[in-house]
């Protein structure tokens, strides 16, 4: 269990932070750039999740959503903890990033774009309040997992965390397209 009982510590005014295990790095490390940008990815997620609350419109669509994100993001704060941790510091119990995670992306994913018509052209971010934030999260999403690219070319990476990224930014664009659809939202196609 996680206990934070002061917020500032002080000790990353000179620029550094600890990992899981205490070793300090800087907070321009690649390490800490990966995970830093995990969290901004979840933090679009919880936007995601508000603006679904919101709306109203389709309540099976709304419940289904917050039901998906919920538990993704959970999974984000596992994955964030991995990316946290260098192997050498990694405990018995660690929550992590399974195949079954990823296998779970897949099936919703297709569960998704089962109900979608066929794409013919490149579509443009939109699809109303929840549909555009959900392509705002997949483009933080590609993010993070260029990062975690960058890191692993360096450094050991868990093969589940790439894949799980991969896998949740495919999802994020049929998602964002699925909730235009059972919101009514128009999709706009690329006209080259």
């Amino acid at each position: 269990m996680v206990r934070l009982t002061r917020i500032y510590t002080r000790t990353g005014d000179d620029g550094s932070t600890a990992l899981v295990g205490g070793e300090r790095v800087g907070k321009d490390d690649l390490r800490i750039e990966a995970y830093g940008t995990v969290d901004e990815l979840n933090a679009t997620l919880g936007m995601v999740r508000e603006r679904n609350l919101a709306t109203g419109s389709d309540a099976q669509a709304q419940q289904q959503l917050e039901e998906l994100f919920s538990g993704i993001q959970q999974q984000l704060f596992n994955l964030g903890s991995s990316l946290a941790t260098r192997t050498e510091s990694r405990w018995e119990g660690q929550p992590v990033i399974s195949a079954d995670d990823v296998a779970g992306l897949e099936s919703a994913l297709d569960e998704m774009n089962a109900e979608l018509p066929k794409l013919k052209s490149f579509i443009l971010p939109g699809g109303g309040p929840v549909g555009s934030t959900l392509h705002l999260s997949r483009t933080v999403c590609r993010r993070a997992e260029r990062c975690v690219v960058r890191l692993a070319a360096v450094e050991p990476v868990e093969p589940a965390d790439l894949h799980y990224l991969n896998r949740l930014s495919d999802l994020l664009f049929v998602a964002g397209r699925w909730v235009a659809k059972r919101h009514g939202e128009k999709e706009i196609l690329w006209t080259p």
